[in-house]
């Protein structure tokens, strides 16, 4: 049904839809399909009615679900609030997320059991409790927002890209899976975003990380604090992930990725198909300070 209804007429479920790319992409889509029916579902409950009331101005029918995804309770009522509201869900757009950075070394076991939680486990939750109601209306589409950090690991981001290589994996088996039942998936890779991402990761390396400042990573840390200012030249906003994600939603056959980075298809192919392992990890250590790591912690040590 998917397939053949116009935009304008699906049900289109969105996860993190309170701030960045959930939010952005939901006042896109209320813009410019009148009538569009949506579920925004997110943890800030302010937030989260701010964006609908936009989108609900803008013509939409919208029906809000505050949710956190590491709850799989709240995940599974999210999908029988959004069914008993529309009867169908034709899109389902897995966005919630949030990066957990650091040295592994120091995140605590259960920062990182929520990382994997919010980011991989409560969207393939939300994804099994969908499946059903898709192929009995004859199809849907399943968009799952992975970053380029699903396809390259980085220094201080190993938990981050272990959540969206995950969702990648599920993603291909999936997309395999459903093909028979006319449900469709793909994955949107984003570069960086002007979002509140890097604000998040800031909170996170506070509440988690015990002490960075005397800690063998300590130089690194520095760098990561000026990493928005590193990457806001090449950073996209919500409105321009919001138009890739689009075409994902109406293509006739979608596309099983889609990059959203500027140069992003080039980046990904150079690190992962091209240059020696052993220089992308020079690079990725020199982005990140890890280069300088070990000079700090001996002078350190020698004091």
């Amino acid at each position: 049904m998917s397939q053949t209804y116009p935009l304008s007429k699906q049900v289109i479920l969105i996860t993190g839809a309170s701030a960045g790319i959930g939010a952005g992409l939901a006042k896109f889509l209320a813009d410019r399909y009148l009538g569009i029916r949506l579920i925004l579902a997110a943890r800030n409950v302010e937030k989260l009615a701010h964006v609908a009331d936009l989108c609900s101005k803008a013509g939409a029918e919208v029906l809000t679900v505050p949710t956190d995804m590491a709850q799989v309770e709240q995940v599974q009522s999210l999908a029988k609030k959004a069914l008993d509201r529309f009867g169908r869900v034709d899109i389902l757009v897995n966005n919630a997320g949030y990066g957990q950075m650091g040295p592994i070394e120091l995140i605590p076991p259960d920062a990182v059991q929520r990382q994997l939680q919010v980011n991989v486990l409560g969207a393939i939750a939300l994804i099994q409790a969908l499946i059903p109601i898709m192929r009995d209306q004859g199809g849907g589409r399943i968009i799952n927002v992975s970053s380029l950090a699903g396809k390259i690991a980085f220094p201080l981001g190993g938990l981050y890209s272990a959540s969206k290589f995950a969702l990648e994996a599920v993603s291909d088996s999936l997309r395999q899976e459903l093909m028979p039942f006319n449900i469709r998936v793909s994955v949107i890779e984003p570069g960086p975003v002007s979002t509140e991402f890097f604000d998040v990761v800031d909170k996170e390396v506070d509440r988690t990380i015990h002490d960075p400042e005397h800690s063998p990573y300590r130089v690194a840390f520095k760098k990561l604090e000026g990493l928005e200012k590193q990457t806001s030249s090449r950073a996209w906003t919500s409105e321009q992930v919001a138009v890739v994600i689009l075409k994902a939603m109406t293509a006739r056959n979608p596309r099983p990725r889609y990059v959203a980075a500027t140069s992003g298809d080039f980046l990904l192919f150079m690190m992962t198909k091209v240059l020696p392992t052993r220089l992308v990890d020079q690079f990725w250590q020199r982005f990140y300070g890890i280069d300088l790591v070990a000079k700090d912690w001996q002078t350190r040590k020698d004091k």
